[in-house]
């Protein structure tokens, strides 16, 4: 039984069994709190902690899905790519808009950091928790972060952002489709990107836009800040 759940296909085969009934129950309840990403998740920890199986047999498999991580974060560019007519006339706005949002975002982290008195490896593993997984990893590995502190961070931002994004758009009444899908892009990455191409197709090229420019903006930051 151990050379089965070290075997590669066991993490691929768990990960896409718990991720499909996450999708199931999401399409039977339409709720967003049926995300089938947090759903995934606490599968595959129960399985995990039921059969005692450590994270290090389930990653071996694990691992071959983060390799597809930047490959699918690349896909997106297709549907921007339909809509070049609007970033055309829209460039300057949506670069301020992700220049800001991403220093924004880090900026709020380092500050809260700071007031929570969180020590320096902690505070370098939670500031890149806005963009997608790839590059926060980098990052936080080459400034000396705890890269699994980081990928949770990301994952629990793209959820929350995924949750939480169509309300706060109604709440804000934002119309502008580019404006709601860089929000959506800049704070939540591909999670949250899901969310915007549900939303609308404007949204979703929009919002697959921000994960690129405010990736590179927060390496550039990360680059002199950190």
């Amino acid at each position: 039984m151990r050379e089965l759940f070290q075997s590669p296909y066991f993490g691929v085969a768990l990960s896409v069994v718990a991720f499909w009934i996450g999708v199931k129950l999401q399409r039977r309840f339409q709720t967003p709190i049926c995300n089938p990403l947090i759903i995934a998740i606490v599968l595959i920890v129960g399985v995990l902690e039921i059969f005692h199986i450590s994270y290090e047999d389930y990653n071996v498999g694990g691992e071959i899905i983060n390799m597809f991580l930047a490959p699918a974060t690349a896909c997106l560019a297709v549907a921007i790519y339909t809509k070049m007519d609007i970033l055309k006339r829209n460039w300057l706005p949506i670069f301020v808009g992700c220049v800001v949002g991403s220093a924004t975002s880090m900026l709020s982290v380092y500050a809260m950091c700071l007031l929570f008195g969180l020590d320096e490896s902690l505070t370098v593993s939670l500031i890149p928790k806005s963009v997608t997984t790839p590059i926060a990893v980098s990052i936080s590995q080459g400034n000396g972060g705890a890269v699994p502190i980081t990928v949770v961070a990301v994952i629990f931002t793209g959820i929350l952002g995924s949750i939480l994004s169509p309300f706060l758009i109604r709440l804000f009444r934002v119309k502008d489709p580019v404006a709601a899908g860089l929000a959506i892009g800049a704070c939540s990455h591909a999670v949250g990107t899901s969310k915007a191409i549900e939303i609308g197709e404007v949204e979703g090229a929009m919002s697959g836009l921000a994960i690129g420019i405010c990736g590179i903006v927060t390496v550039l930051i990360s680059m002199f800040v950190l």
